[in-house]
């Protein structure tokens, strides 16, 4: 499985172009082999693309309509079975009759309110096949809408905080400070939960240029101190030349307060900026003083929690003063409980040092989580498809999915408004695995339960279509044609058709079209346009923009022929940040007082005792105990994007006895009677899975690593029961909790474990082995 599939049937092409989210790229079959490359002129090619290899034809595809034995024997209504039940294959006429009958009863039934929209935005990175936006804009036009999810698992708390405290995500993580501003100016980078490369080279919609790494290398030489506080040594790349500070998993709020309190005794902080860019600063600073608990916050009191000596501490913010300094936050420290508070405590300290706003310094949410941040903005559109609009109002935060439909009808706090779930009869997906993205695996099992009917657009059998009712396969990314394009990205690719669509195989566009057409909003859903056509139509936009720009605006035919067109981009020149610290009357930031709100009377007022008025250190309440010592750090892969083609050569190859890998530090695996490669059981109160042991003094002590996307592979005891994951899917451990009551983000980042040697049968690895349909008697 680790090599390239083999397919003599195909024969030899030219090499064409394509984009994906982790790279632009050609491909061309040689020899019944497909072989990939990347954009001649990127940097630091991202070796996912090599995921694709096999992909195209791995036993694991959907290649026909499928509809589980239980719904097409029993009909609609909550099932047990779900994820153990067999399939019936069935042509496409009789699977969409079914569907289009099952979303109309629904429809009639409970309103559009009962039908969730579920799916992600990473399936594709055309911005017509984008599997999100298709499927909306069918529940839309369709249907008369949906119940949607907002913000992200990445970032569910950090898109709900920053727009109390600056302004939004975009404008703080994407329009804020350049690689090519730290290159030339920046002196130190206080980066918590650091840069790491495998991050840094994703961006949605797609990425010509892989800047990050000489970026740092660049910077680095000139100087430039990269300071990586997190438990992983991995999270910078060898080039930054970073200095590794070990804390404490979930204890960089109290660093970052410490390093402040450190400033204020010294009188080191700018007291000018905090009193005229900055709104609460006393209050905030009676907190930190320890005027409010009696508890000053300082580097003894930060050293017990994050476990550094205080000495560390002081000598850490010694260097700041008179620097130009980036506090830099990854969305690891926000996908955590508490999540809210690193993120707004580092925009306390870039103020504290005076820094915001300034080239090359202050605060960069998220930079280095992902190649759009860092990168020039284009100075014309890149389109994408629109989506209509959604007659239901009701929403959920994306974490909080198996909340919703196991308490349907129950409140729920979020960003100040108290809110029930909605009940949930029919979940439509396309373009996305919850069973890679959500939490307590056991738990979403349970969720999924409760369905009327569970409906999946996928190219392979995922978790998640194991437990759906109707499986439709639709074709990846190398199977159509496309335009490639994102915001920050200055290369326009015309993503040609590598190969022609696996089995039966259909566009998510096609699909829909025909559903829409049984549903009587064929013309809504289409517009009178086939996809060719909506390519055109799309690619009409960019085009015009270039060419009232007076640039280079060629017809589509030139460039499809092409395959790629260079777009202007521009200087956001420090977006809002900037142009506050230039003209703070002028240019005030979209917060309540136009200032940097060091506290917030709005928080405040919404009374959640889980997030205050301002940035605060709050105990976990799931540390390390006797029964579960070690912190599992479930961070994102390197080896894939999130759980795409973890059956793909690249990921595989990385695998070991095909399973996952779980990294630890020599000392711990000495205690327990770990070896290099030993199969390990990780487990706690919610589940277990196996995994293979790498032994690494590049780890934190006390801490456990074990990337998410394994595709989930439950083992089963004899009553049904699942006993654990056999592959490596961490999130069979993590908790399904809230970040907190303000912003209900994903916590899945960190979780507590204990760890032992697997001496027993090993189960086998089923998860990339597509289920045989049954036969049943008519």
């Amino acid at each position: 499985m680790n090599a390239p599939t083999t397919s003599p049937d195909r024969p030899d092409t030219p090499s064409k172009p394509h984009s994906a989210h982790w790279g632009v790229f050609s491909a061309a079959w040689k020899d019944g082999v497909l072989n990939v490359q990347p954009h001649p002129r990127d940097p630091d090619p991202n070796p996912l693309i090599q995921n694709f290899t096999n992909a195209l034809d791995h036993p694991v595809r959907v290649t026909a309509p499928m509809v589980r034995r239980g719904w097409l024997e029993r009909g609609p209504g909550p099932d047990a079975s779900r994820g153990r039940d067999g399939y019936v294959q069935v042509g496409w006429d009789e699977a969409l009759d079914l569907l289009a009958a099952e979303l109309q009863r629904v429809k009639n039934a409970h309103g559009a309110q009962a039908v969730f929209g579920g799916s992600y935005g990473w399936s594709s990175a055309g911005r017509f096949h984008h599997a999100q936006s298709q499927v909306h804009r069918f529940l839309n036009t369709a249907l008369g809408g949906y119940v949607r999810s907002v913000n992200s698992y990445s970032a569910g708390a950090s898109a709900v905080i920053l727009p109390h405290v600056l302004g939004s995500m975009d404008d703080v993580a994407r329009r804020n400070v350049t690689w090519e501003q730290i290159v030339a100016h920046t002196d130190v980078v206080l980066a918590f939960g650091g840069m790491a490369l495998k991050n840094s080279r994703v961006a949605s919609g797609g990425i010509s240029r892989h800047i990050e790494r000489e970026s740092m290398r660049q910077a680095a030489a000139r100087g430039c101190r990269f300071i990586n506080i997190s438990p992983l040594a991995s999270d910078f790349p060898l080039d930054a030349h970073a200095e590794w500070v070990q804390a404490v998993p979930g204890t960089d709020v109290a660093l970052m307060l410490a390093l402040v309190h450190e400033l204020v005794i010294n009188d080191w902080h700018d007291k000018a900026f905090l009193a005229e860019f900055c709104e609460g600063w006393d209050e905030f600073e009676a907190y930190l003083l320890g005027r409010v608990d009696g508890h000053a916050k300082n580097a003894g009191w930060a050293s017990a929690l994050c476990g550094l000596p205080a000495s560390k501490i002081v000598e850490m913010a010694r260097r700041l003063p008179g620097k130009r300094v980036l506090v830099t936050v990854a969305h690891s420290l926000q996908r955590a409980e508490h999540g809210e508070q690193p993120v707004w405590m580092a925009a306390v300290l870039a103020a504290a040092l005076g820094q915001l706003g300034l080239p090359g310094g202050g605060y960069a949410y998220a930079l280095g989580t992902l190649a759009h941040y860092g990168k020039r903005s284009n100075a014309v559109p890149v389109a994408s498809l629109p989506q209509g609009v959604n007659g239901v109002k009701d929403f959920i935060p994306v974490a909080r999915i198996a909340d919703m439909l196991l308490h349907p009808g129950q409140p729920f706090d979020y960003n100040g408004k108290r809110m029930r779930y909605p009940h949930i009869r029919l979940a439509y997906w396309a373009g996305g695995n919850p069973f890679h993205h959500h939490q307590d695996l056991k738990r979403l099992t349970q969720a999924f339960a409760t369905l009327d009917t569970f409906v999946v657009h996928e190219i392979g059998w995922t978790a998640t279509a194991r437990h759906a009712d109707i499986v439709l396969p639709c074709t990846m990314t190398l199977e159509r044609e496309d335009i490639g394009g994102a915001p920050t990205d200055p290369l326009l690719v015309a993503m040609h058709r590598i190969a022609a669509p696996n089995g039966q195989a259909r566009d998510d566009y096609d699909i829909f079209a025909d559903l829409s057409e049984r549903l009587g909003a064929r013309a809504a859903f289409t517009e009178g346009r086939n996809s060719g056509e909506w390519l055109r139509h799309l690619y009409e936009k960019t085009r015009a923009a270039l060419q009232e720009k007076g640039l280079d605006a060629p017809s589509f035919d030139a460039f499809w022929e092409r395959g790629e067109l260079v777009l202007p981009q521009q200087d956001d020149d420090g977006g809002i940040l900037r142009a506050f610290r230039n003209d703070p009357a002028g240019k005030p930031l979209p917060t309540p007082s136009g200032k940097v709100q060091i506290s917030s009377e709005t928080i405040a007022g919404f009374g959640y005792a889980d997030c205050p008025g301002h940035p605060a250190w709050l105990p976990p309440r799931y540390a390390p105990t006797a029964r579960h010592p070690l912190y599992l750090v479930a961070n994102q892969p390197a080896t894939r994007l999130h759980s795409q083609f973890d059956f793909g050569a690249h990921s595989v190859s990385q695998k070991r006895q095909g399973r996952e890998v779980c990294t630890l530090h020599p000392q711990d695996a000495a205690a327990r009677g770990i070896a290099e490669g030993d199969i390990v059981r990780l487990f706690n109160e919610r589940g277990a899975c196996l995994a293979s042991a790498a032994l690494s003094t590049g780890i934190m002590q006390g801490v456990a690593q074990l990337p998410t996307g394994a595709w989930y592979d439950p083992v089963h005891d004899a009553d049904g029961n699942v006993t654990l994951c056999g592959h490596g899917n961490p999130n069979i451990l993590t908790r399904d909790v809230g970040t907190s009551s303000l912003a209900q983000g994903c916590s899945g980042q960190l979780t507590t474990i204990q760890i032992e040697r697997h001496d027993g049968v090993l189960p086998a690895i089923r998860t990339f082995e597509a289920p045989q349909p049954l036969r049943i008697s008519t």
